[in-house]
C-alpha cells in the first residue's frame, strides 16, 4: 500500500473547515458588539440542531407527577429517592438530598454523572463494592456527597442512557450503557442525546421550583466527563442556571469530540457548522463559570483546552469586562477525572 492511496485526513478537516464556516464565530459579535443578538439566535439554533426545541414544544405541559419511594436519614442531611415524568412513559429517577442545618431555602447544585454503568449511585455514595468506592474517592466522583456537605440541595440524576435510564436488554446484559443505541434512535428523528439530557436537566429544575427548601434563583450545575458535557450545554441552553462547572470535559471540538475516539452520543450533527465549543461556553457569559481539567487528560488534551478558554475568556471581557473574573480554568495535577480543590470554593465565591 501506498501513501497515495491512503486517506488524506489532514486535507479531508482542511477541506471541510473552509467548506463549513461556523455561523455563529464569537468574533463576529467581538466585531459588532452586538452580543444579544448573537446569544439569542445561537442558543435559538442551538436548540434546534439538538432537538431540545421540538423536545420542549412537544411536552408543553405536560405534568411532573413527582413520586418518593424511599426517604432515608443521614448524619448531616436526609436522601430521598424520587421519580419525575421526563416525557410521555419516561421517568427520571433522581436522588433529593438535603442538609439538615444552615438557612432555608437552600442554593441548588444538579450533579449529571459521566459514563459509569452505576450513574448515579456513585455520586450519592452507595457503592457497590470496595474497589468501586475506592475509585470513586480516589477521582473525587462522590460529587452529590460534597455538595451537601457544602450546605447545598442537590439533585443527584440518571443521565438518560445510563443505568435506570439504560435499555432494559442493556441492563439486563450489564453493558455500561444505552448510549449507542439510544442516540441511534435519536437521530433518526432529529434529534441527540445532549439535547433529550439537556432536557431532563431543565425538568428537573421545574421539579425543584416547586420545592419549599430550594432555592431556584440560585442553581449551579457540575459533574464529570459526560456528566461536564451535560453542565455545559444545559447552562448555554437554560439561562436558569446561574454557575456552571464542567469537569473533564472543555477543550475544542477540533481537539477533542473529532480527533479521538468518543462516545456517540458526545456528536451533535452539523455542530462545526453552528460553532466551537468555546462558542457554545460564551452562551454562559456573564455568568460564572470554571472548566476543570487535568494536564494529563488524554481525552480532552489540555493545549486544546488552554486554547479554548483563551477564546472563551475574551468573550467574558468583552461581554462584561468587570466580570472576566468569572470565567476560570483550574487545571488539576492527574488525568480524566474531577478536581473538587476549586470547584466548592468558585461556587461560595459566585452562588
Amino acid at each position: 500500500m501506498t501513501d497515495s492511496i491512503l486517506f488524506a485526513t489532514d486535507r479531508y478537516m482542511s477541506n471541510l473547515e473552509q467548506i463549513v464556516p461556523r455561523e455563529f464565530d464569537y468574533r463576529k459579535p467581538l466585531q459588532s458588539g452586538d452580543w444579544d443578538g448573537w446569544r439569542q439566535s445561537f442558543r435559538q439554533r442551538l436548540a434546534d440542531l439538538t432537538g431540545l426545541a421540538h423536545i420542549r414544544k412537544h411536552n408543553e405541559g405536560l405534568p411532573l407527577h413527582p413520586r418518593t419511594v424511599e426517604k432515608v436519614r443521614f448524619p448531616g442531611y436526609t436522601r430521598e429517592k424520587m421519580y419525575i415524568t421526563s416525557e410521555p412513559g419516561i421517568e427520571i429517577p433522581f436522588y433529593l438530598l438535603l442538609p439538615e442545618s444552615g438557612a432555608k431555602p437552600y442554593p441548588l447544585v444538579l450533579t449529571p454523572h459521566g459514563h459509569g454503568r452505576r450513574g448515579k449511585e456513585v455520586y450519592i455514595g452507595n457503592y457497590e463494592t470496595e474497589k468501586e468506592r475506592e475509585e470513586a474517592l480516589a477521582g473525587d466522583r462522590d460529587i452529590a456527597l460534597q455538595a451537601v456537605s457544602e450546605g447545598y440541595a442537590v439533585i443527584a440524576m440518571d443521565v438518560r442512557g445510563f443505568w435506570e435510564m439504560s435499555m432494559k436488554e442493556d441492563f439486563e446484559k450489564g453493558k455500561v450503557s444505552s448510549c449507542d443505541e439510544l442516540q441511534k434512535r435519536a437521530y433518526m428523528f432529529g434529534r441527540t442525546l445532549i439535547g433529550e439530557r439537556v432536557y431532563d436537566m431543565g425538568r428537573l429544575i421545574d421539579f425543584a421550583s416547586s420545592h419549599p427548601d430550594i432555592d431556584t434563583s440560585r442553581i449551579a450545575i457540575t459533574g464529570n466527563s459526560g456528566g461536564g458535557t451535560v453542565s455545559l450545554f444545559t447552562a448555554a441552553l437554560d439561562e436558569r442556571i446561574t454557575a456552571c462547572v464542567p469537569g473533564s470535559y472543555f477543550c475544542t471540538f477540533r481537539g477533542s469530540i473529532i480527533n479521538v475516539p468518543h462516545c456517540l452520543c458526545n456528536h451533535i450533527p452539523g455542530m462545526m457548522s453552528l460553532g466551537e465549543m468555546y462558542d457554545v461556553a460564551g452562551l454562559i457569559a456573564p455568568r460564572p463559570v470554571l472548566f476543570v481539567n487535568g494536564i494529563q487528560d488524554n481525552i480532552y488534551p489540555i493545549e486544546h483546552t488552554r486554547e479554548a478558554f483563551a477564546h472563551v475568556r475574551r468573550i467574558y471581557e468583552a461581554v462584561d469586562r468587570p466580570g472576566s473574573n468569572r470565567c476560570e480554568l483550574y487545571e488539576g495535577n492527574g488525568g480524566h477525572r474531577y478536581y473538587k480543590e476549586r470547584v466548592w470554593p468558585f461556587l461560595r465565591e459566585h452562588l
